[in-house]
């Protein structure tokens, strides 16, 4: 192939098309030799096309019986409609193919550790040692292609809302943060270091006190500390700061965006957003950050303990603890063996027991030693259903409610309506300072 260029991607040819000439580039998907004729689906970026070899070019049809998968390649052909019974309806480029007059390979490539498909069949860890092969997957190309219009879109965004995007540094002073900093040894100055920002804060404070007012950026942040389900050492932030407004500016302005971005997905989002104290999240869902698709809530059922006669509850309560109830949907069908495990469960994270409470014909059956009358008052007060199975946990107010919102999570199902939607909110009234246990002190 000579003094060519790519003319289409595989994945916009269509029907119209029909009898132009194309250039194509990418890489074997898959390939279905028939003897006379040879298939090949041909991947790029924006998706699949059929190339079709035939004996009519035999030399052509020899050279392509020896691509193997992920080979990547260049064509030249025209389009062509494919036979209404040959149609694939499940592609974009069903109705048509391409039959190859001339074909170029790039690069041949060793027999791949796994086919590029969706879903993935092979191991999260061979795909990472691989990633670039993992990145080749439709759904990967789409996530990133996904991210780049949401980075599009929020730039567009805060340009509209006359906002400045400003680039700042990366090394920087180590300042007090809420984790460890990443450091960076100076190779001049031997024995001093750069951090890596956890954020942009000082410098984003500088801007506004230089009269920049509207200042965002889409930036990169490190934290030195252990990966969680919500923690990792890099990052990418939406940071945003304003001079001259107040906090319901900022609410509004803050809606508008992730409206505007969550279109993106066909969502409507709808505003302004419900708001929440920090206190009251964790007193109804054991969280700062709370699914509100779970209609279930947490239950305070301290009060009941003078009147329950129990002392394992009240020793707990003298002690300062809490005492919090929660009610799973269709729990009452829980076995001993499952009762059994949450037990344990919540004993590993810090619990002295779980008590647990069903109701049966006769009246109801409890993990603890209660008269009927009173563990009626129990259930009553929790607002437990028939098919219910109230949890309840005693100890130290934080951790019973932490506990407790990790069974809702666990146990408790959506709402069928709500399952599939996003239900965002604000959590107001943050503490300044909080007591961390893990490095005992006073974190921001």
């Amino acid at each position: 192939m000579t003094a060519w260029q790519r003319t289409h991607y595989c994945g916009h040819l269509r029907a119209q098309d029909e009898g132009r000439e194309v250039v194509l580039c990418g890489w074997v998907q898959r390939q279905r030799d028939l003897g006379n004729l040879l298939f090949i689906d041909l991947r790029d970026r924006e998706g699949v096309v059929q190339l079709v070899f035939s004996s009519a070019n035999s030399p052509l049809l020899e050279e392509a019986r020896r691509l193997g998968l992920e080979d990547c390649l260049g064509v030249r052909g025209k389009v062509r409609r494919r036979a209404p019974h040959l149609c694939n309806p499940r592609l974009a480029t069903g109705e048509i193919e391409v039959e190859v007059e001339e074909l170029v390979v790039f690069n041949r490539a060793a027999t791949p550790p796994f086919v590029v498909i969706d879903p993935p069949q092979a191991s999260e860890e061979l795909r990472y040692r691989y990633r670039y092969l993992d990145l080749r997957r439709p759904s990967m190309q789409r996530h990133l292609r996904l991210r780049h219009e949401a980075a599009l879109t929020i730039r567009n965004f805060f340009h509209r809302q006359g906002f400045l995007e400003v680039e700042t540094p990366f090394l920087t002073k180590s300042t007090p943060e809420g984790a460890r900093d990443y450091l960076v040894p100076s190779r001049i100055y031997r024995g001093r270091f750069f951090a890596l920002p956890q954020s942009p804060q000082l410098f984003k404070q500088i801007l506004m006190v230089a009269g920049v007012e509207r200042y965002f950026q889409i930036v990169r942040c490190f934290r030195d500390e252990d990966l969680r389900a919500d923690r990792q050492p890099e990052f990418t932030q939406i940071d945003v700061e304003m001079s001259f407004v107040d906090q319901e500016q900022i609410f509004s302005l803050i809606e508008e965006m992730m409206a505007e971005v969550w279109t993106l997905i066909g969502i409507d989002l709808k505003t302004p957003f419900p708001r929440l104290s920090y206190k009251e999240a964790w007193a109804r869902y054991g969280t700062d950050k709370p699914d509100l698709r779970i209609n279930t809530t947490l239950e305070d059922l301290t009060h009941l303990v003078p009147r329950l006669g129990s002392q394992v509850l009240q020793r707990a309560v003298e002690a300062g603890g809490r005492v919090i109830g929660l009610c799973v949907p269709g729990g009452q069908a829980f076995s001993r063996s499952q009762l059994s495990q949450l037990t344990r469960r919540v004993q590993d994270w810090g619990a002295k027991g779980l008590i647990w409470v069903k109701k049966k014909d006769n009246g109801w059956q409890a993990s603890l030693p209660l008269p009927q009358e009173n563990i009626a008052l129990l259930w009553q007060t929790a607002k437990a259903e028939e098919d219910s199975l109230l949890l309840i946990v005693a100890g130290p107010e934080k951790q019973a409610r932490e506990i407790m919102g990790r069974l809702r999570l666990e146990l408790c199902p959506p709402d069928p309506k709500l399952k599939d939607t996003f239900r965002c909110l604000w959590i107001t009234d943050f503490p300044l300072f909080e007591w961390s246990e893990e490095e005992n002190r006073l974190v921001s």
